[in-house]
């Protein structure tokens, strides 16, 4: 499982120039298994997807394709996380 972090390299009016670009290939991406939640960071300074894939390369494939990467107007972190603990009701995110 993948954290990605997006950070915000330009102004709000050119990140809204390609928000609807970018919430159909969130969209695709959730088609496809290879997203489980998102949302926006608060101030809104970028965003944050939880994800999975087989590896790191397979998200960076799936991460080059975001709109907003490739205008260039948001970069992505991604961790590799393993959770090792999780509530009762959140026991989902333990499965490999």
């Amino acid at each position: 499982m993948f954290i990605v972090i997006l950070d915000y390299t330009a102004p709000l009016e050119e990140i809204d120039r390609h928000l609807e670009a970018h919430n159909a290939w969130l969209e695709e991406n959730y088609a496809a298994g290879h997203f489980l939640a998102s949302g926006r960071q608060d101030p809104r300074t970028g965003g944050v997807v939880l994800a999975r894939a087989a590896d790191r390369g397979a998200l960076g494939r799936v991460l080059a394709l975001d709109p907003f990467g490739i205008a260039e107007v948001a970069t992505h972190t991604v961790i590799d996380w393993r959770p090792s603990r999780a509530s009762a009701e959140a026991q989902w995110l333990l499965q490999p």
